[in-house]
């Protein structure tokens, strides 16, 4: 059966070069900039590389492949990944297949491991090779499951045990580790040779409540803490012939340790400054914990895992993590174009308003903590005055959202009917989930960042059948 929907390369021949307001670009749209993401991607390997440690690149925010190969430290020979859908690991295996030929690879299914799932992920593991295929455990029950791994591929699944270090979505506490016999029974697994246990595995969301830098690293350290803690409760069941790894992250604090390792330009701009920024407790804390790990005695190895980083959402924003923010228009690379509906500045309401054709399918229901919208209006296409005081996503239904002042604002709303806007979502990854794919823009190559230089197809369904998948590397 031929599917009536367009591949990949299609939508790139079809839609390369239009504009953003041509009349064939459907809306509401996605756009992603591209210059934005680079920089991020760009941040974020030179910080890993100056604090000495490793880092795992999630890539459920934007599930692509392309944005996916961005996030890959080219000079690295490593290169590992997290996924929270078989999907997603199925849409990024051209790219694994071709990043294996330079360096290893690794990418861990991001959740407690789904038994139905094991014979999938066996599958890309036999395509990919010995050591490509990570799951996560924290139940003794998963544990026979992954011997139907080893049955297909004849070789063992890597493993992490995860750590509940406060966040209570999933994970054992640190003094419960060992629950029911759990590291007795991976032992006795590695033992018959279908496991290879490669550490220990955090993820704390709590970052996202946190308000500054020192706040969202203070949630890094705690982490970090508790996964030693565990690793030294439990020694006497854990593996001593290699290096172990402790994962820990969530972008907010992840990105907070931007502040320890200043770019050159930044360092130079601190030198400059008559009075010197002092080092936060939480700083001074981080990097001593790292050091810890960096003595050659050490057998641990820290990684620091992340995926909404490269695009930013108005929630990552509103926790201050990354000190000496720019711009909303320089630092969230993901918006949703939208047209404007219909405008109220007649007195109709009590106060001005506009209708744009973006709801909650298109924007997503996620609140924000520093605001009481559903999106926020960027200055694309209305000019920096509307920095001053912004328009916002004021109320919402499924296919329509109401436009204001977020405060005290203008008696009028400066939309008209037909207008184009880019609205900033509160939360990316939520948001992205109503889209098929990306229109790509470059604001390097087009400050107004108006031209579409490609599409990017996300991984989206419940199987790699999905239309939408297109294999472009292979």
């Amino acid at each position: 059966m031929t599917s009536s929907y367009p591949s990949a390369d299609d939508l790139v021949i079809f839609y390369k070069g239009k504009h953003l307001s041509d009349a064939d670009v459907p809306k509401p749209a996605a756009v992603l900039d591209q210059a934005i993401i680079r920089r991020h991607c760009e941040r974020m390997k030179r910080t890993v590389k100056v604090l000495g440690v490793k880092f795992r690149a999630h890539v459920k925010t934007h599930k692509t492949l392309e944005l996916t190969e961005m996030q890959v430290d080219q000079s690295s020979e490593e290169a590992n990944f997290i996924a929270s859908t078989i999907l997603e690991i199925e849409t990024i295996v051209p790219l694994l297949q071709r990043l294996k030929t330079s360096r290893s690879i690794n990418v861990l299914y991001g959740i407690p491991l789904i038994p139905s799932k094991v014979v999938r992920l066996a599958e890309i593991g036999k395509l990919l090779g010995k050591n490509s295929i990570s799951v996560m455990i924290d139940h003794p029950d998963q544990v026979p499951y992954l011997e139907k791994f080893f049955e297909i591929t004849n070789f063992p699944v890597c493993v992490f045990v995860k750590v509940d270090t406060g966040y209570h979505r999933a994970g054992l506490p640190p003094v419960s580790l060992n629950k029911n016999g759990l590291l007795e029974r991976l032992a006795d697994a590695e033992k018959k040779g279908f496991v290879s246990l490669l550490g220990l595995y955090s993820h704390s969301s709590l970052s996202y409540s946190a308000k500054t830098a020192p706040e969202a690293m203070g949630y890094l350290v705690t982490e970090i803490r508790g996964c030693k803690d565990a690793l030294q409760r439990w020694t006497h069941l854990l593996p001593r012939d290699r290096d172990l790894v402790i994962s820990v992250g969530a972008t907010p604090q992840v990105t907070s340790s931007y502040n320890i390792a200043p770019t050159e330009k930044e360092e130079a701009l601190a030198s400059l400054s008559p009075n010197p920024c002092h080092k936060s407790s939480e700083a001074k804390d981080l990097e001593n914990l790292l050091s810890e790990f960096k003595d050659p005695s050490s057998n641990v190895k820290i990684e620091f895992h992340a995926g909404n980083y490269p695009v930013l959402d108005m929630q990552q924003v509103s926790t201050h993590a990354r000190e000496g923010d720019g711009r909303l228009e320089d630092e969230i690379a993901l918006s949703v174009l939208a047209e404007v509906c219909s405008v109220y500045n007649d007195g109709e309401r009590e106060k001005a308003e506009a209708l744009i054709a973006a709801g909650t399918l298109a924007l997503a229901r996620e609140p924000c903590e520093s605001y009481p919208g559903w999106g926020v209006l960027s200055s694309w296409g209305l000019g920096e005055e509307v920095e001053k005081s912004r328009l916002i996503v004021d109320r919402i239904s499924q296919e329509h959202g109401i436009v204001a002042w977020g405060s005290k604002g203008e008696d009028t709303i400066p939309l008209k009917i037909g207008q184009f806007v880019k609205v900033f979502p509160n939360h990316a990854c939520v948001t992205g989930a109503f889209y098929g794919w990306y229109f790509v823009v470059d604001s390097d190559l087009d400050p107004d960042a108006s031209q579409i230089v490609d599409v990017w197809v996300r991984g989206r369904g419940s199987d790699i059948t999905n239309p939408y998948m297109t294999m472009r590397y292979q």
